[in-house]
């Protein structure tokens, strides 16, 4: 896949990988980790085969991870990784049945930190 043809021109693709069916890549849904050198870091999903929905997250956005693992999923090394942010059109970014999800949360986590310290974000939380 040709990441700059994609994303712009100077993208560096971090991570990508597919929804999967029985730890099979068996889907049009993607998901890609991309980065522009001095600029930013973002997370897409790209669904469909004639008609594509792509739906993007900068990192620094992102305030939350959730980690969903069922028994299939054990059995396939699977899993759902649910990112929560403050973007306004998608704050609940899921990224269905991806291989390794431990790692791949582990990998979302510290880039998330770096992004944050990057620009200057910080995340407070308020308890009533």
């Amino acid at each position: 896949m040709n990441v700059e043809k994609k994303f712009g021109e100077g993208t560096e693709l971090i991570w990508h990988d597919r929804k999967r069916w029985c730890g099979m890549p068996l889907s049009f849904t993607r998901y890609y980790l991309v980065r522009k050198p001095g600029s930013w870091v973002k997370v897409f999903s790209d669904i469909g085969l004639l008609y594509s929905a792509i739906d993007e997250v900068n990192l620094y956005r992102i305030y939350d991870i959730s980690f969903h693992q069922s028994l299939s999923g054990k059995i396939f090394n699977t899993g759902n990784i649910v990112l929560l942010s403050n973007d306004e059109k998608n704050p609940r970014f899921v990224m269905k049945n991806v291989k390794n999800p431990l790692q791949i949360r582990d990998m979302f986590s510290t880039m998330i930190e770096e992004q944050r310290k990057l620009n200057n974000v910080r995340v407070t939380e308020f308890q009533a």
